[in-house]
């Protein structure tokens, strides 16, 4: 599987129509989550819908600066604003170009409220995209949640065979394990640093965090095991309103574990 853009950008008035839009308009995302793939980025969108200060799109992964939004993805609308939602996106995936001032406009259903789009492959999205998006954006919040290489990795393979994307193959079988991870899909999401650095050439420093998701493993006395993932969510997320949390963040503390919950894979 290789991501890669292959769609042309809109260039000369349209170009300039979005940059002037952008300084203007109150309708646009708050923030991206570009990643990581199989780093807890389910359990981000989870906690943020379930929250009374957000509105997130029906759609975890809107998928728009990599996929035009063209997914499989026919999640059942929860009201209005998501019908609303549904139906804006996909007029907009009809389009053969990356249409800002439309995808911004994807989230007028927020009202007051804070939203975003959560989408793990805008980690592999290349700097001239990147540019674009945040020079249009200027004041978009950008997260990315790290995970342990090795424990991303496996469950990304191990998510693959799931659906069907990899062949099933023998994990004590050095040659088949490596084949499998010299994937072009598994490579692209497989460097961190790489994706953040590449983020942070355009994003400015008050407006990126990077943020760890860690799981463990806990024994029952039955001899069940169940994994227990923990996600630290920055707080300049958890504070554009001064969103009230069940728990005290002293003013030092740059991260805080808002909960945990149970993961598979």
């Amino acid at each position: 599987m290789h991501f890669a853009w292959p769609f042309t950008a809109r260039v000369g008035d349209n170009r300039d129509k979005e940059e002037k839009w952008s300084s203007t308009a109150d309708v646009q995302p708050d923030f991206l989550c570009v990643g990581a793939q199989k780093g807890g980025t389910s359990w981000l969108y989870q906690q943020l819908a379930s929250h009374p200060d957000f509105w997130m799109p029906p759609i975890k992964e809107v998928r728009y600066f990599d996929k035009l939004s063209r997914t499989k993805a026919s999640p059942r609308p929860r009201d209005q604003r998501d019908v609303r939602f549904l139906e804006s996106i996909k007029s907009l995936s009809e389009r053969p170009y990356i249409d800002l001032e439309s995808y911004a406009r994807l989230f007028e259903a927020k009202g007051s409220l804070l939203s975003g789009d959560i989408s793990p492959t805008y980690s592999t999205l290349n700097d001239e995209i990147i540019q674009r998006v945040i020079s249009y954006l200027p004041n978009l919040r950008v997260i990315f949640i790290a995970r342990d290489p090795v424990e991303r990795v496996w469950s990304q393979l191990s998510m693959g065979v799931r659906l069907g994307m990899i062949s099933p193959f023998d994990v004590t079988d050095s040659d088949a394990v490596i084949r499998n991870l010299l994937n072009s899909g598994v490579l692209l999401l497989s460097y961190p640093s790489r994706v953040v650095a590449r983020w942070k050439r355009y994003v400015h420093p008050d407006l990126f965090r990077c943020s760890c998701s860690r799981t463990r493993a806990e024994s029952s006395r039955d001899g069940n095991v169940t994994f227990i993932q923990t996600c630290f969510v920055p707080t300049f997320l958890m504070t554009w309103k001064e969103i009230p949390l069940n728990c005290v963040v002293p003013s030092s503390i740059s991260w805080v574990p808002i909960r945990t919950s149970k993961v598979a894979g």
